[in-house]
């Protein structure tokens, strides 16, 4: 999926607006039917349920999708999805006064946190593979994006070509590590991959000019170029399609049952256009994240 197609101006969502409306259903309603099962026994629900407390793991370095204020307090996208989906899961088993932890995870930390059981749910902007469902589950997806590099702009490169010769920066243990790689082999290019830790690294080397260019998700280099507007440069680029989901401990289909109930709920409510706007700098989303919107409204 192009940068391009999911900040493109949005000449269909009016009309996914009114299949919204004709779907949608009163969350009162839908939750009803899951607060009268309790969990099971070896559900992350039960502790959940037991304790009045979710724990979400977030990271401070995932802009917009996840990340902190001055004062600490996770914010973002996804935050802002795991926090309407922990209130749907507060409905659904009736525990109204249920509490959020909030649980610092980095990019190579997120998946072990959730698979051993310090966190809940990752709330940031992991990419859904087939390589690490053998590590966690995924909730259904919750954003497309596509992977792109971000240059100086002095460096004058136009093109993914352009960086032959030259070294690209890209966070390690990432998707976008693996569709930079793969594609460098496929058509035989000579560049050097430097891996970083986080993008905090990255932006630096490339500041000093220790890399040529940096490869991540598109929006997250958005996030990063508004910081230095006048001497950053998007590739036009679309190096791969990245799939985002909310990270679930693996094999619990109650916990993630309810996470998907409360997904569904948001998306059948109409509101991600409001969601999308606050997040990712007044645009709107594309045709592609629309379809993302319009399959997340599965019916009880």
């Amino acid at each position: 999926m192009g940068g391009g197609a999911v900040m493109s101006v949005n000449c269909g969502w009016g009309m996914a607006l009114r299949a919204a409306a004709l779907g949608g259903v009163l969350v009162a309603s839908m939750t009803a039917v899951w607060a009268q099962t309790p969990p099971p026994a070896d559900s992350r629900l039960k502790s959940i349920v037991a304790n009045k407390v979710i724990r979400i793991a977030y990271r401070t370095d995932a802009r917009p999708f996840s990340f902190v204020n001055d004062a600490k307090e996770p914010l973002g996208y996804t935050i802002d999805l795991c926090k309407q989906v922990t209130a749907s899961i507060a409905q659904q088993y009736k525990i109204p006064d249920i509490k959020i932890e909030w649980v610092p995870v980095t990019v190579e930390t997120r998946f072990s946190a959730v698979a051993g059981n310090k966190a809940d749910m990752e709330c940031g902007s992991s990419t859904v593979t087939l390589g690490r469902m053998r590590e966690v589950d995924f909730s259904i997806l919750v954003f497309v994006e596509s992977t792109g590099i971000l240059v100086t702009r002095q460096s004058n490169v136009q093109k993914f070509t352009d960086m032959v010769g030259k070294k690209l920066a890209v966070v390690g243990g990432t998707s976008n590590e693996r569709a930079v790689s793969d594609l460098m082999h496929a058509l035989n290019l000579n560049i050097t991959l430097v891996t970083v830790k986080d993008r905090d690294e990255a932006m630096a080397a490339l500041e000093s000019g220790k890399v040529d260019g940096f490869a991540s998700d598109k929006l997250l280099l958005a996030g990063a170029k508004m910081k230095h507007p006048e001497n950053m440069v998007m590739l036009p680029d679309d190096l791969s399609i990245e799939q985002t989901a909310i990270v679930l401990p693996r094999g619990d289909w109650a916990f993630r049952l309810a996470v998907n109930t409360g997904l569904a709920q948001i998306f059948r409510g109409g509101r991600m256009k409001e969601v999308f706007e606050r997040w990712f700098f007044g645009a709107s989303p594309g045709l592609l994240l629309q379809a993302v919107y319009a399959l997340g409204r599965i019916a009880n």
